[in-house]
């Protein structure tokens, strides 16, 4: 356990009888004083550049600091904001919702079947709400928000927050926020949230003027000076935030995104022993990392460590198979195939040989978190298309099913159950001088792509700042067409088998190796927890290739014939234990 030197804590602290603590790390300053409902008071400097004062305040009370200079600032760890995240901090009441499902035990983390979703484009957390019904009966088991942190404007794809204790209030309250937790829990459904400790968005990140020893400005990154994790200030301001999203909210885990970006690395194995000890209950944490960390990876639910990382190998092999794309994320895998059956019978891809990733096979399936689509990999496209729009739909069909019927945790992302084809765009509400350095730059982002080297092409890329863009991605209300209702009905299927008959023996899963038997075919086997032996056979190219079929299969996408898979196809076999 990591022994922290401070006391002091960053946020509002309510007390008995109607008072509040108020304090500010800002050891870039010599004064600051509190604005609390038009009211000035002074604050008293402590020790290691913390700033402290106590008054008389309530629930919904607005606060801010005032600068030396004149400037008013929000609380960095403020828990509700009133006007943006330039304006007034609220005092908000941790302990003023009345939880219904106070029996709610955690899931298993290998029952974990993930939807995730962007609560703008649901109609905020009581939109999502009222997904959950539909959901649950469609096979998931867990919701994961994006992140919900307050960024600036009315609208963001979720990575440009800069307020990550305050949920951003066009999506709703904290009540609101808990509501939603609280109705998953009364349906079965585990929920994480995405949350982003790595960097700040450009547009109200105020600790950068009166926390200057919370970034290093000798490492630099795409959001200008990192984060110093060696601070002990900046290591607590994260871990309380992630402690008061699995206590105060209740979330059954998170999501760590990127933290590859994180520096120094030794930080993370900090942040999942603090979450274990802190938390009071079983959470389950996951990550995403570029580096292929294996050590990071817990190889039992009785070690330290994190339950997951997001598997972009499974991803941009898979991605490769179906569209034949190779440029971008997908430079380095020209070997699709025989990548995509390392990646089923060890975990990665990339295990050290190419300068990136450590050896994986000695983890359990369920420490890789496998997708077809998640909102990087569409987001970031410069026309945000799914699978739907780039794909062949028997070649689709096939790979959604290699997904849902293997032992790792799959994950949906929103609307593709239905199949939609409206886009995931990079879209936000910046002000009038970020918003046209935004577009341009992102337009620059594609210059190197064989479809975007002529300007006037990257002129067509959507503007992130018109309204358009956003509304373009909405899925909410989306009226369900025949085909998204087959499609609806075909997810429903895998993942009813899945339940039935995958999940009881994840736990104690193992691999039997995996090959390629073609050009865009590949077959795998798992000898399962109970016994049982579990086969794979996917072919995404539309010639039949040959393979040995162990029995008769529990799923196909297609008529198998003798020794032959056909093409666009995946079947399922399981051979009970002897």
């Amino acid at each position: 356990m990591h022994d922290f030197p401070l006391t002091r804590r960053f946020g509002p602290e309510l007390r008995p009888g109607g008072r509040v603590r108020f304090a500010l790390w800002a050891p870039s300053v010599e004064e600051v004083s509190l604005e609390l409902d038009g009211q000035r008071y002074p604050m008293q400097r402590l020790t290691d550049g913390w700033f402290e004062a106590e008054q008389s305040a309530g629930p919904g009370a607005r606060y801010q600091f005032v600068l030396p200079d004149g400037l008013r600032v929000p609380d960095p760890a403020s828990r509700a904001q009133s006007g943006d995240v330039h304006g007034p901090s609220l005092i908000v009441e941790p302990n003023d919702y009345v939880w219904k499902n106070v029996g709610w035990c955690n899931r298993p983390w290998h029952e974990a079947v993930i939807y995730e979703v962007h609560p703008g484009l649901f109609g905020g957390f009581e939109g999502v709400q009222a997904q959950l019904p539909f959901l649950r009966d469609l096979g998931i088991t867990a919701i994961e928000l994006m992140p919900v942190a307050d960024f600036p404007g009315r609208r963001n794809w979720g990575y440009d927050g800069v307020l990550p204790y305050a949920p951003d209030e066009t999506y709703g309250t904290p009540a609101q926020l808990k509501a939603l937790v609280d109705a998953a829990h009364g349906l079965g459904l585990m929920v994480l949230l995405d949350v982003v400790y790595n960097h700040f968005g450009p547009d109200g990140a105020y600790m950068h003027v009166y926390a200057k020893p919370f970034f290093d400005p000798e490492i630099h990154t795409p959001w200008g000076a990192a984060i110093d994790f060696t601070r002990p200030e900046v290591q607590r301001f994260f871990i309380d935030n992630a402690l008061m999203w699995l206590r105060e909210y209740r979330f059954d885990g998170l999501r760590f995104d990127a933290v590859h970006a994180i520096a120094p690395q030794d930080f993370l194995p900090i942040l999942a022993a603090e979450l274990r000890a802190g938390a009071g209950r079983d959470v389950h944490l996951v990550l995403e990392h570029e580096g292929n960390r294996a050590s990071l990876l817990r190889p039992s639910p009785d070690q330290a460590g994190f339950d997951a990382q997001w598997s972009d190998d499974f991803h941009h092999c898979l991605h490769v198979l179906l569209t034949g794309e190779f440029e971008g994320y997908y430079a380095g895998f020209q070997n699709p195939a025989e990548q995509l059956a390392r990646a089923l019978a060890e975990g990665f891809v990339d295990q050290g040989e190419r300068g990136r990733g450590e050896p994986s096979a000695h983890l359990p399936s369920t420490a890789f978190v496998i997708c077809l689509q998640n909102h990087d990999q569409v987001g970031n496209r410069a026309m945000g298309e799914r699978l739907s729009s780039l794909a062949d739909p028997g070649a689709l069909r096939a790979a959604i099913a290699l997904m849902l019927l293997s032992p790792f945790i799959p994950l949906l992302f929103m609307g593709e159950e239905t199949g939609t084809e409206r886009p995931f765009l990079f879209f936000t509400d910046h002000n009038a001088e970020l918003a046209p350095l935004v577009r341009e730059g992102r337009r620059r982002e594609f210059r190197h792509f064989a479809a975007f080297q002529d300007e006037a092409r990257r002129e067509r890329i959507p503007d992130p700042n018109d309204p358009a863009t956003f509304t373009a991605c909405s899925i909410a209300g989306e009226a369900a067409t025949p085909d998204g209702r087959a499609m609806v009905e075909y997810y429903r299927t895998l993942l009813g088998l899945r339940a039935r008959v995958i999940v009881p023996g994840i736990e104690g899963c193992r691999s039997l190796g995996a090959t390629p038997i073609g050009p865009r075919a590949v077959q795998a086997a798992w000898r399962l927890g109970d016994g049982r032996r579990l086969t794979l056979a996917g072919n995404f190219d539309p010639a039949p290739v040959s393979f040995e079929a162990p029995t008769a299969p529990i799923f196909c996408t297609a008529t198998l014939a003798s020794g032959r898979l056909p093409g666009y196809c995946t079947a399922a076999f399981v051979d009970e234990a002897s």
